[in-house]
């Protein structure tokens, strides 16, 4: 009954905001300031507007609260809710469920580690792809050559470009996460969604017009270089898919929300089986997990492999492969054999 309630008022507010033409985005907040919000998502944002060619150097160099009314993210002097979202740490002060949630699932459906990226929208977008590939999927590695080829079994951009979709296009006034979910042959990304009238999925997978449902969020996306402004996002996800070789992505409605799923490239897929220690992939998240399994990569390809070369070749300290080195040592996935000069690595 509760949650029945909490659903009618949502729907008595989305049809009075459409009837009246007002955007739940446009509402301005009071407890909030331009000197409240996130220094490092105004120094993203410059970075990626400029690096987009879709903003000057010139237009940026102004102070964050006249980059704020150059985005039309303000309303009498005050913030509006968009400019919240975008740019304050914990926007969940002006909707809560205002975050990504990602998650890894095994075999039967369980989680077996996870992320709530609960930041301003723009410092989700700037880390969330990242996030993904680096701990969550593991890249098949070839040779052509003697050259190291890396294949995901997905396309990048493809997913880059639904993620930031989602959060640009989002219904927040639900209060529910948008949500990633990464299981062994499929991600599934799906949030909330107000399509336009008559508009369905058929809609969707043909040209159409851009009409995004929070056009100052999608402005500054589209600014920053994250999304376009054409309705061409789903085409450019589609010959992505295709340029890698997988299926194109599903997209199916369900009521309020949306939810896109993406087939693995099943020759990029690994073969578990033959992965040491499965059960230990997850029991440390963050970059240790992608850190380990690349490490065991690097030993499988060369046992005599030095840490400083390990360092070299993944982008990090010897320090951090020192620390990485130990603890795999004493949870026993891998042992030295021999000495420091002519001894060589053993994956358990």
């Amino acid at each position: 009954m509760i949650w029945e309630s909490f659903l009618c008022q949502k729907v008595k507010t989305l049809n009075i905001m459409k009837k009246t033409g007002f955007r739940w985005e446009d509402v301005t907040v009071d407890n909030i300031t331009v000197d409240d919000l996130d220094d490092e998502s105004f120094k993203i944002f410059r970075r990626e507007a400029l690096r987009s060619k879709r903003m000057t150097e010139a237009e940026l160099n102004i102070s964050n609260e006249e980059l704020l009314s150059k985005l039309k993210l303000l309303s009498n002097g005050k913030l509006k809710r968009s400019a919240v979202l975008l740019f304050y740490g914990d926007p969940s002060i002006v909707q809560v469920g205002s975050y990504v949630k990602i998650g890894k699932f095994g075999e039967h459906g369980t989680v077996e580690y996870h992320d709530d990226l609960e930041g301003s929208l723009i410092s989700t977008a700037d880390k969330i792809v990242d996030l993904i590939y680096l701990k969550y999927l593991k890249a098949k590695i070839t040779y052509e050559h003697d050259r190291r080829v890396e294949t995901y079994p997905y396309a990048r951009n493809a997913i880059r470009e639904e993620i930031y979709n989602a959060i640009a296009h989002n219904c927040y006034v639900y209060g529910t996460p948008i949500q990633i979910r990464i299981e062994e042959e499929q991600i599934i990304i799906s949030n909330r969604c107000i399509l336009p009238e008559g508009w369905t999925v058929e809609t969707l997978m043909q040209p159409h017009d851009s009409i995004p449902y929070n056009p100052d969020i999608a402005n500054v996306f589209y600014r920053a270089g994250y999304i376009e402004t054409w309705g061409q996002g789903i085409q450019k996800i589609c010959d992505e898919c295709i340029a890698l070789g997988t299926e194109l992505p599903r997209y199916e409605i369900l009521g309020t929300g949306i939810r896109v799923y993406f087939p693995a490239l099943k020759s990029a897929l690994i073969d578990w089986s033959k992965t040491p220690n499965r059960q230990d992939v997850g029991k440390n998240v963050g970059l240790e997990v992608g850190l380990a399994e690349k490490i065991i990569e690097l030993i499988s390809d060369n046992s005599e492999i030095k840490m400083s070369e390990m360092a070299e070749k993944l982008d990090v300290t010897t320090r951090t492969i020192e620390r990485e080195m130990k603890k795999m040592r004493e949870s026993g996935r891998v042992i030295r054999v021999g000495g420091k000069r002519y001894g060589h690595w053993e994956v358990e």
